[in-house]
């Protein structure tokens, strides 16, 4: 080769080898970028070896006979084996197809033979007589050409069985060119067509790959275009997700930007509920059109912010009915009852029309629901809200305001006896109808209700409404009448409890209320033994008894305070007169957990066995542990426990053994029907009760001296009442008159008895009285 066709043929080698040193660097920018194509790493080794092989033909043409050369030259072979045999899975890589092992053991083992012969023989190389460059040898050639129709074999049975486009058949094309000139170059006899397809073989295949690059670079560009695109289409559908709350709407959207952007009006979308509150949306092409990874990632992300969204519109909307709806009956509750009783309010003051209101509650349902069981009080509000449904009409509103009440709306509602009427149909329709699976000892559940109604023209408020339905329903529980409505009485009675209950609230923060003493004495003696002290309110002058306040005070739970202010004045009352005293204690304060305490600071820490702490039957036989444990607690400390008005509640013989009393206190309305053989017949059991348990006994309410007298024959010995002593805030002091007649044996030893009406007693027995009592002086304390 003269020097110019070298000159020549180095430049074109080493042109090729920088044109492919550019491609190697563009797929090793693909292969580690987020781009990344597959195949990308087999293509950039094949790359490389074609282009250390371009390098390695252009340094051995510039390269003088030696050593040097003759190494090139191998360097040289095995590169070009090398391309050969990576050609393999580059070109799999591409077209996907079949596996490439049996090929490659194929080219790889005619290479290696050729390896092997190039040293030791003439086979491959040859040094021909009377020339300095080496040649190619017989087997050279053949070697060469069989390993690349292996190659081309491979090629042509993948690109059978795979779609190639036009540039990959471009590239197929340039390099057909090349593999022919290479061999074309073996093949023929040396000389300058020899040199001239030696020089120029690799200008096809460069021409290919510098085709192959550019579109690669094109495609890229497009690639990351397209991803710039995409991810601005899922912003944009994302933030429309914060603004649309109909998810249909925005599947819409996503399926209209998925079309644009993958040029596809075949894209269609789809969203479907799952179990347990999800949702699947997918965004797919009808036509079934493949798309690549990266435009299946788009769409999946598409599809999950729409899937997202329903989600969030689903659990908005549980919640939204969660917030509005009782969990167990699936009725409206109070807030949503609410919201709807004032809209249906401002309608009927337009429409002229009135509102009914009807409020129902389960009478016991506490106590029951404790004795029988949650599950049992579920089954019954259940059941009752079944029941509400069931009986009303579509147009009603059916809620619970919580625990154990119910409230009917009924818009455009008739006269009040038709609404109270309903009622009674609501209550009487329950009557007898338990909750399934009840025991014989469970109770069907009974209905207090109340009725109220609002008439055009009226304040428009609710709340007002609501609580003159649950008056009219408290009243119906007092009252045992079932059905009670909220008219002009019982407004009034409302309105003068709530005075009540101001007056009440500014007397306990005045300290108005004191203790009066009532003398409890000796039945024979007719001294003063014990005192009573009976709580007396003093407000507006005047000095007003508890059956006027007491019931209102211990509904407001007033009576702690009120109790703990009377335990003080007791205590003076004890310091000052020097008498044992006796207090009574009202079921709700000694229910009060710090009872003990506030006992203890008003008494003090001692005379403990000269106080008496009188209770009702119903907060000991209530079944409260909790009461009969202060009891006992205070019987430890020298307390006396007695049972107040004892026979009027409903006292259980068999318990009252194990009860922690001292004292039964006659209530008065066994006193009164001494005269009668069954009212004495109930004092001698009362008695006889009190003997066998060893109770003493206080008979109280003793207005006449024919009750003293009855009850001092049967052998009371204390006694109490207005006959004896009125309460006073002063020492009290009983009447000289009223001393029980004296027996057979007494006149005798005494003489006749100076008798008088009652006419001519100074007080005691109601005016006109006439019967003979005995006269003695007072007794002194």
């Amino acid at each position: 080769m003269d020097g110019t066709v070298a000159m020549w043929a180095a430049a074109l080698h080493f042109l090729a080898a920088g044109l492919v040193g550019g491609f190697c660097v563009l797929e090793w920018l693909w292969w580690r970028g987020e781009l990344r194509v597959a195949g990308a790493a087999w293509t950039l080794a094949w790359s490389g070896i074609v282009g250390l092989g371009f390098a390695a033909s252009g340094t051995l043409i510039l390269t003088p006979v030696g050593p040097v050369r003759a190494g090139l030259m191998f360097v040289g072979a095995l590169l070009g084996a090398g391309a050969v045999v990576v050609a393999l899975p580059a070109t799999r890589a591409y077209t996907s197809g079949p596996r490439v092992r049996w090929y490659v053991v194929a080219a790889g083992a005619v290479l290696t033979l050729r390896a092997a012969l190039w040293f030791g023989t003439d086979l491959v190389v040859r040094d021909p007589p009377g020339s300095m460059m080496s040649g190619p040898g017989p087997l050279d050639g053949p070697l060469v050409v069989l390993a690349v129709a292996v190659v081309i074999t491979y090629v042509a049975v993948a690109a059978g069985s795979a779609r190639v486009s036009g540039i990959g058949l471009l590239l197929l094309a340039s390099a057909a060119l090349s593999v022919v000139t290479l061999v074309a170059g073996f093949l023929i006899e040396p000389g300058s067509q020899v040199s001239l397809l030696t020089a120029l073989w690799p200008l096809p295949l460069g021409v290919g790959l510098e085709l192959l690059a550019l579109h690669r670079l094109r495609g890229t560009q497009r690639a990351a275009r397209l991803e710039h695109l995409m991810r601005d289409a899922t912003a944009r559908i994302s933030n429309a997700a914060w603004f649309l709350t109909d998810p249909e709407v925005l599947l819409v959207r996503a399926r209209d930007e998925s079309r644009v952007l993958l040029d596809d009006p075949s894209i269609e979308g789809s969203l479907r509920p799952l179990p347990r509150h999800r949702f699947v949306a997918e965004l797919y092409s009808r036509d079934g059109r493949s798309v690549t990874t990266r435009e299946r990632v788009f769409l999946m992300d598409l599809a999950f912010v729409v899937s997202a969204v329903a989600e969030r519109q689903e659990l908005a909307s549980r919640l939204g009915r969660a917030a509005a709806t009782d969990a167990l009956t699936r009725l409206p509750n109070r807030h949503a009852l609410d919201e709807q009783l004032r809209s249906i309010l401002e309608r009927a003051d337009v429409e002229r029309t009135r509102v009914g209101l009807v409020h129902c509650d389960v009478d016991g349902f506490k106590k029951a629901n404790d004795r029988n069981g949650h599950a049992w009080g579920d089954a019954v509000l259940v059941q009752v809200a079944d029941h509400l449904r069931s009986v009303v009409d579509g147009e009603c509103i059916v809620a619970r305001t919580g625990g154990d009440e119910f409230v009917v709306v009924v818009p455009r509602a008739g006269h009040d006896q038709s609404l109270v009427q309903l009622g009674r149909h609501i209550r009487d329709g329950l009557a007898g109808r338990g909750p399934a699976g009840r025991g014989p000892e469970q109770v069907a559940p009974v209905l207090n209700v109340g009725v109220a109604s609002w008439t055009p023209g009226a304040p428009i408020d609710p709340d007002a409404l609501l609580t003159n339905a649950d008056t009219a329903t408290r009243e119906a529980q007092r009252t045992n009448a079932g059905v009670t409505l909220f008219d002009r009485a019982l407004r009034t009675r409302v309105l003068t409890d709530a005075r009540l209950l101001e007056s009440l609230e500014q007397g306990v923060g005045l300290g108005e209320f004191a203790s009066h003493f009532q003398p409890i004495v000796d039945a024979r003696t007719l001294e003063v033994v014990e005192l009573e002290a009976l709580a007396r309110w003093t407000h507006g002058g005047r000095t007003l008894l508890p059956g006027e306040w007491l019931l209102r005070a211990e509904q407001s739970g007033l009576i702690v305070p009120i109790g703990r202010a009377l335990l003080e004045s007791s205590r003076a009352g004890f310091d000052r007169f020097a008498l044992p005293v006796a207090v009574n204690i009202a079921a709700r304060q000694l229910a009060e957990p710090d009872f003990i305490e506030h006992l203890e600071q008003a008494w003090g820490d001692s005379d403990w066995d000269q106080l008496t702490v009188e209770v009702t039957e119903s907060a000991l036989f209530d079944d409260r542990a909790d009461a009969r444990a202060k009891l006992v607690e205070l019987r430890a400390r020298g307390v006396r426990i007695s049972l107040d008005d004892f026979g009027t509640g409903y006292s259980s013989l068999s318990r009252l053994a194990l009860l922690p009393v001292d004292v039964l206190k006659i209530d008065q309305s066994f006193v009164r029907e001494i005269g009668t053989e069954r009212g004495l017949a109930v004092l001698r059991a009362i008695l006889a009760l009190a003997e066998a348990h060893g109770l003493d006994v206080i008979a109280e309410g003793v207005e006449r001296v024919s009750e003293l007298t009855g009850l001092v024959e049967l052998g009371v010995t204390r006694v109490q009442g207005n006959l004896l002593g009125r309460p006073s805030a002063s020492l009290p002091v009983r009447f000289p008159q009223a001393r029980p007649p004296a027996t057979a044996t007494e006149r005798r030893k005494h003489g006749p008895t100076r008798t008088t009406t009652r006419s001519g007693e100074s007080s005691g027995a109601p005016t006109g009285s006439t019967e003979t009592v005995a006269v003695r002086p007072a007794a002194s304390v």
